[in-house]
């Protein structure tokens, strides 16, 4: 159990499934009261809702399209309103929405890409900023990816150039809200068997991804948790700030 989780509010969007999913359940387990935030996967969401409370844990289920600005305030709301305060953001949700090569992509793919894994970050860190700086310091946790520093594979070349933003606004935003008592930094899953994988990667693109990877296998999403639980905690990080955690098996080496 790490001691200084307990009771701690933790808001993490795109719960529902993947790393968020067991990411969610890995707070509620050292006592975190858990938001799980999901857009359209309510079943999944609520299973997760399920595990958590069922557990014992305390969880708040809210649906919220982390691509619309008042969907976002209401979820920032509805948690202070349940929980009175926010400890950890974990920007969590994102996607590549298909692999299009840069020739063949239209504006509006580039926006909705963009959208959703540089806006919403940017987002809800401003809203959720000035909650956590009342209630004397946080943690906000983005999530980035390998393909922020590969480019990514083929046809995610904008999705990876959107996690790059991910890894360069965690640094400067990080300088920003020091003052505040608020860390940020980052995880950066490599390859991780998701709903992700399943929706934009064959079989044969796995298993060339698998053979770069020194561990020699793909990862899990529970591979994940350990960095997002550290990232959060003071007893463990209280002195990082601005980093970004490889998950890959080895196959980043910064």
């Amino acid at each position: 159990m790490i001691a200084d989780l307990k009771d701690k509010v933790v808001l993490i969007t795109g719960a529902s499934t993947g790393i968020g999913s067991a990411v969610a359940q890995g707070f509620a387990a050292h006592g975190a009261k858990v938001v799980v935030n999901y857009n359209a996967s309510a079943e999944q969401a609520g299973a997760v809702a399920k595990l958590i409370a069922d557990a014992g844990g305390e969880v708040l289920l809210h649906q919220a399209d982390v691509t619309d600005t008042a969907a976002l305030s209401g979820l920032v709301d509805a948690t202070v309103a349940k929980f009175g305060r926010i400890d950890v953001l974990v920007n969590n949700a994102g996607a590549m929405l298909g692999r299009v090569p840069t020739v063949e992509m239209d504006d509006a793919h580039f926006e909705r890409v963009m959208r959703l894994n540089c806006w919403s970050v940017f987002a809800l860190s401003r809203a959720v900023a000035p909650v956590m700086a009342g209630g004397g310091g946080g943690s906000i946790i983005n999530v980035t990816s390998i393909a922020a520093r590969n480019g990514g594979g083929g046809g995610a070349n904008i999705y990876g150039a959107a996690k790059g933003f991910v890894s360069s606004f965690s640094k400067g935003l990080a300088r920003e809200l020091v003052a505040d008592k608020i860390r940020v930094n980052a995880v950066s899953p490599g390859v991780i068997a998701t709903p992700f994988h399943e929706r934009y990667s064959s079989a044969e693109q796995m298993e060339m991804m698998r053979r770069q990877v020194p561990m020699g296998r793909v990862g899990e999403s529970e591979d994940c948790v350990g960095a997002f639980l550290f990232l959060a905690a003071p007893s463990l990080s209280g002195y990082m700030t601005g980093q970004i955690i490889e998950v890959s098996g080895g196959q980043v080496m910064p």
